[in-house]
């Protein structure tokens, strides 16, 4: 049987051929050595600070990258693709009926490999609707995080965004960056029906800190939103507090937010225009030089969300703790973890204590790495 058969054949149970494909974008392909490789890919931990949950609703956010935490994937050549579970990936044996219930509510019936498979399969797209040739070899691909789970950190998305970036590098794809965002969400969103929006997959592209501006005019214009990378330097001092033992996200109840924005709800479209206000009146006292007031904004940001949502009491604890200690406190994602600003070191040995005690565990963001760099 000719190797381009077998190769076929092989491919099949995943639904797609990585290299079937023919002709070149511009700049899409890039000169690549046939030899052995390893390639290490990381995506780090994001937090929302300022803005969210508008981010799908043509609104305005900025987010930090969270150097803390990461997901690392590891691609190397082989002679048939393989994907090597990771550690959260099927468990054979559980501690009872509560415990294997718990397992796929957090993690899914597949864990992280179902992340891995789904942006294979939407970068082979991606290729094929682009005419990009990949040359005809196999991958074995595992990975690995230390992202706390289901705590709004985007734990699955830094497995989809390393990935893809591996892929990128083995098959020596350029993708504009730009467009990466929306190809790490379809594969969340569209293959594997999580709900999520862009913010996420923004910052973890481009790393840093990042101003998104999802206005509908501009979403209609370019499929993608406008993205400005802002200097962290400017940032106040910041915490992030989550919930280790958290099972569920904090809107499990039935927020039917979507379905009140599409028709048109005064209420929820009017919030969704103030949290864009008050993402502008961020980025407007970071560039002044005016870090102080980034904390009330966080505030406004967290009673406006509070007025539209079901909130869990145990994650709407996490900022009442943080407003007794004088900070200032919202959600970081979809809830399990707060990114606040403090006044002091004091304040945050105050701040630490108390949530400690609570239960939660308490860091500061490293938004850049040792040498500055973004």
């Amino acid at each position: 049987m000719p190797f381009r058969r077998k190769f076929l054949d092989r491919n099949q149970r995943f639904g797609y051929n990585l290299h079937a494909f023919s002709s070149n974008i511009a700049g899409g392909t890039l000169s690549h050595e046939r030899q052995a490789m390893l390639i290490r890919k990381q995506a780090f931990a994001r937090a929302g600070l300022i803005g969210n949950p508008s981010d799908g609703y043509f609104g305005k956010t900025i987010s930090i990258i969270i150097r803390n935490f990461s997901a690392e994937v590891e691609l190397s050549d082989s002679p048939e693709l393989r994907i090597i579970p990771g550690p959260r990936d099927d468990p054979r044996s559980y501690a009872g009926l509560e415990e294997l219930v718990s397992d796929i509510e957090l993690n899914g019936y597949y864990g992280g490999v179902r992340l891995v498979k789904a942006i294979i399969k939407r970068f082979a797209q991606f290729c094929r609707d682009n005419a990009i040739e990949l040359e005809p070899k196999n991958f074995s691909i595992s990975y690995d995080t230390n992202v706390p789970c289901r705590v709004g950190l985007a734990g699955s998305s830094a497995i989809v965004t390393a990935t893809i970036r591996a892929l990128k590098e083995f098959y020596g794809v350029a993708i504009p960056r730009e467009v990466q965002p929306s190809i790490v969400l379809s594969a969340e969103r569209d293959e594997l029906d999580i709900g999520a929006g862009l913010q996420d997959r923004v910052i973890q592209t481009y790393e840093g800190m990042v101003f998104m501006d999802f206005s509908k005019e501009i979403m209609d214009a370019k499929g993608t939103g406008e993205y400005e990378a802002l200097d962290p330097a400017l940032l106040p001092p910041l915490f992030v507090a989550y919930d280790a033992g958290l099972s569920e996200g904090s809107e499990v109840f039935h927020n039917n937010i979507r379905e009140r924005f599409e028709r048109g709800e005064e209420k929820v479209v009017s919030a969704m225009r103030t949290f864009a206000e008050i993402t502008d009146a961020a980025r407007g006292a970071l560039l002044g030089g005016q870090p102080e007031k980034i904390g009330p904004l966080m505030s406004e940001n967290f009673d406006l969300r509070r007025s539209l949502f079901r909130l869990s009491d145990r994650n709407i604890r996490m900022v009442e703790i943080a407003r007794q200690a004088g900070a200032h406190a919202k959600f970081a994602g979809s809830g399990g973890a707060a990114i606040g600003t403090y006044a002091s070191e004091k304040m945050f040995q105050k701040l630490a204590q108390a949530y400690r005690e609570a239960g939660f565990e308490t860091f500061k963001p490293l938004v850049s790495d040792a040498t500055g760099k973004e």
